[in-house]
């Protein structure tokens, strides 16, 4: 299986993603530049976080407008699996490929530590390593991280069973119904503002964000026919 890390002018944990696919999970990865406009070689794509073009205007507006975004709205529709972080889910909010709308944390204030999550629903290509309901802790870091949606859509999300991953205990920023992590109708489509790929190893504090990715694997291995 092979991944691309979507690198945009101020992305800053490429590095971190790229570790957790290539050195964590055994895969193989590669950095795509922001103006690549092809991803057919790859079979899953991942958003990290940072601050894309500086967060100047408001956070992944700019980015929406990549070349690369075309490719990964196309990889989107083919079905392939695609994870944004952070950023990386503003900037899927930001392109209409998750409902809703993200902003700043209630206290105004950037927010930098471990936190409790809750596996809403474990039947996704992302989750299917987790168990139902179980309590997981992987870092945040952000300012503007307050999920935001309409009644209507919120209704749906619950409705569809894709609100992924709740804020357990403790909601940092305000997100509305404690979101956390949300997928698209398709559910091929994960936005989530935790890090996963800051918590791959115990020496990182937490593991349990390796879960995620090797979901993602074993969805891709049990879609497709391996012979090796």
């Amino acid at each position: 299986m092979k991944f691309a890390v979507i690198v945009f002018p101020g992305s800053n944990c490429d590095v971190d993603m790229y570790h957790a696919i290539a050195d964590e999970l055994q895969e193989e990865v590669e950095y795509v530049w922001h103006d690549e406009e092809n991803l057919d070689r790859f079979d899953a794509i991942l958003l990290p976080g940072g601050f894309s073009y500086g967060d100047y205007l408001r956070s992944g507006a700019i980015a929406r407008f990549s070349n690369v975004m075309k490719a990964v709205q196309k990889a989107a529709e083919e079905g392939k699996p695609i994870l944004g972080v952070c950023n990386g889910f503003q900037i899927l909010l930001e392109a209409g490929l998750l409902p809703g709308a993200m902003r700043r944390n209630n206290s105004l204030k950037f927010i930098c530590r471990p936190v409790s999550l809750k596996v809403e629903n474990n039947e996704t290509m992302f989750t299917s390593s987790y168990e139902q309901g179980e309590i997981i802790t992987i870092p945040i870091a952000h300012g503007e991280g307050n999920y935001y949606c309409d009644e209507p859509t919120l209704k749906r999300l619950i409705e569809n069973r894709q609100i992924v991953f709740r804020y357990h205990g403790e909601n940092p920023n305000g997100s509305l119904a404690d979101i956390a992590g949300i997928v698209n109708e398709k559910g091929n489509v994960l936005g989530m503002m935790p890090h996963p790929e800051r918590a791959v190893d115990v020496l990182l504090g937490s593991a349990d964000g390796l879960k995620l990715f090797q979901s993602i694997v074993k969805y891709w291995r049990e879609t497709h026919v391996i012979t090796a």
